[in-house]
C-alpha cells in the first residue's frame, strides 16, 4: 500500500519530475497515487507545479525542514552511540589535560558547556532544548574556585574507578562515597551538580558513566534483550514478557543489546493502572507492540530506552497521557527533552506522537471531568508560550482545555467499560493519529 510517508521520503525541497517520482516508487495503483498526493497537498505538506507540460512536485518549506531534521537527529543519535563507547577514553584525557598543565607549572582547568538559563535554547530543527555556544572555566587559579575544582575533579576519579571495575553507583552513593576521600559536599546537590558539569564535559548521560538514580518504570512485550553488565549476567537473555508485571527499567537494561522483535510499535503510558490494564488485555499482541510505564514523568533510563526503540529498531513511538497540562507535559518531554536536559541530545524522541489522551477527546468521548485549577490554567498558558508547543496541534488542544476548563484522566475511558478503551478508543485513535502524521498534522 502506498503511503504518504513513502511519497514524503521520495520528495525533498526541490522541484522533482513527478514521472521520476512514479518511477521511485514503483507505483502500480495510479488512482490510489493521485489520491495520496491530494491529501499531501491539501494538507500542505506537498507543493505541485504545471510547466511545458509536465507536473513537479516538492515538500513544503516546512515539511522539507521537517525532514532535514530528522536526517540530523539520525546522524546525530549515531554520533552519541560513539560517545558512549569512549566514554572511559575521554575521560582519560581530561585527565592527562590537566596532569600536563600541572607538569608545565600551569593552573590546571576545564571548561565547561554553560548551563546557564541564557544558554539554553529551543533548536527549531532539533526540535528540543539545546545549550548554546557559552562556556564556562573551573581552574584552580582562583580561590573562590579552588573547593568546587577539587570536588569536580574528584568526582571524575571517582567515576573513572566505576568503569575501571565495571561497577555502578546511585547518585547517593557519590555523595557519601567522598567523605572516605575528605571531599566535603554541604548536601547531595552539590555532588548531583558534578555530575551534571561532567554529563556536559562528556556529553553523555551519568548512565554512561554508571550513575544511575532510582528507577521505577517498567517495560512489557515481545523484546529480547542480552544483557551486557553486571558480569555475572552478560550474556543472558531475557523476554520483556516473561513476567505480567513487566521488567523494570534499570541501567542494565538500557545498555543491553536487542535481539530481537515482533512489534512495530511502542506505547508509553503514563500510570501504572493503565499499563498493568494494556498487559492483562494482551494490548501487546492485540496491537503488536511494547508496552512500557512511564510512572508519571519518564525518569531519564525510560528515555534513553523509547530512543533506543526507535532509532535502533525504527519503532514508531505512541504516546498515552491523561488529558491535563501536566499530562502534556510528560508527553512532550519524551517528543522534546526540558530544559534541565539541554546539555544532552540523547534523551529526546522527536517524532514520537500524543496518541491521547488529547484534551479534544473530552468531548469527543463526553469523558469524566474535574475542573481545572487554577494552577492548571496557569500550567496551561505557560505551556501555550513554550517553542515545543507552537504547533498548531498543540496549541489547538491547550486552547481547548481553556476554553472547556476540563480534565479527564486515562481511567475515564472505564465509563464505557473496562475493556473499551483497548477495544474502541485505541484502533480509532492509532488511525486517526497515523493519518494526521501521514498528512503532516500532528
Amino acid at each position: 500500500m502506498l503511503t504518504g510517508d513513502r511519497v514524503i521520503k521520495a520528495l525533498s525541497g526541490r522541484w522533482k519530475g513527478k514521472d521520476a517520482v512514479i518511477k521511485r516508487l514503483k507505483v502500480k495503483n495510479m488512482e490510489e497515487f493521485e489520491k495520496v498526493l491530494q491529501d499531501l497537498a491539501e494538507a500542505g505538506v506537498i507543493e505541485t507545479l504545471e510547466k511545458d507540460g509536465k507536473t513537479y512536485l516538492k515538500l513544503a518549506d516546512t515539511e522539507a525542514k521537517k525532514q532535514r531534521a530528522i536526517k540530523k537527529e539520525k546522524e546525530l543519535f549515531k554520533k552519541e552511540i560513539q560517545r558512549r563507547k569512549e566514554v572511559d577514553k575521554n575521560l582519560s584525557k581530561m585527565g592527562k589535560q590537566l596532569y600536563q598543565e600541572i607538569l608545565k607549572g600551569e593552573f590546571p582547568h576545564l571548561d565547561i558547556p554553560s548551563r546557564s538559563t541564557s544558554n539554553i535554547v529551543f533548536d527549531e530543527d532539533l526540535r528540543q532544548y539545546v545549550l548554546g555556544d557559552k562556556t564556562v572555566t573551573r581552574t584552580a587559579k582562583s580561590l573562590g574556585q579552588i573547593r568546587s575544582f577539587s570536588q569536580l575533579i574528584w568526582v571524575m576519579r571517582f567515576l573513572k574507578e566505576l568503569l575501571k571495575l565495571n561497577k555502578s553507583s546511585t547518585l547517593r552513593d557519590v555523595y557519601y562515597s567522598s567523605e572516605a576521600y575528605q571531599i566535603k559536599f554541604a548536601d547531595q546537590q552539590e555532588s548531583d551538580t558534578c555530575i551534571t558539569d561532567v554529563e556536559a564535559i562528556l556529553g553523555v548521560p551519568r548512565e554512561d558513566f554508571k550513575v544511575f538514580p532510582e528507577e521505577r518504570s517498567a517495560i512489557y512485550g515481545d523484546l529480547t534483550v542480552e544483557y551486557t553488565t553486571p558480569a555475572r549476567y552478560a550474556g543472558r537473555r531475557v523476554t520483556m514478557n516473561d513476567s505480567p508485571d513487566g521488567v523494570m527499567i534499570g541501567p542494565h537494561l538500557v545498555n543491553s543489546k536487542f535481539i530481537k522483535t515482533t512489534a512495530d510499535k511502542v506505547i508509553a503510558i503514563e500510570s501504572g493502572g493503565m499499563f498493568t490494564r494494556f498487559v492483562e488485555e494482551e494490548v501487546n499482541e492485540k496491537y503488536n507492540a511494547i508496552l512500557i510505564h512511564t510512572a508519571g514523568q519518564a525518569p531519564r533510563s525510560t528515555r534513553r530506552l523509547i530512543r533506543r526503540l526507535h532509532y535502533e529498531l525504527n519503532l514508531p513511538v505512541y504516546i498515552f497521557v491523561d488529558a491535563d497540562p501536566w499530562g502534556f507535559h510528560i508527553a512532550q518531554v519524551l517528543i522534546s527533552g526540558s530544559a534541565s536536559s539541554a546539555h544532552l541530545l540523547g534523551l529526546a524522541t522527536p517524532d514520537a506522537m500524543l496518541l491521547g489522551v488529547w484534551a479534544s477527546d473530552i468531548e469527543r468521548y463526553n469523558l469524566p471531568s474535574d475542573k481545572l485549577t487554577e494552577l492548571d490554567i496557569k500550567r496551561c498558558k505557560d505551556l501555550l508560550r513554550d517553542p515545543r508547543y507552537q504547533s498548531k496541534f498543540w496549541q489547538e488542544e491547550l486552547k481547548t482545555f481553556l476554553r472547556i476548563k476540563r480534565k479527564a484522566e486515562q481511567q475515564a475511558f472505564s465509563r464505557y467499560g473496562l475493556t473499551y478503551v483497548v477495544d474502541e478508543y485505541l484502533p480509532a485513535k492509532l488511525k486517526m493519529v497515523n493519518e494526521m502524521r501521514a498528512k503532516g498534522l500532528i
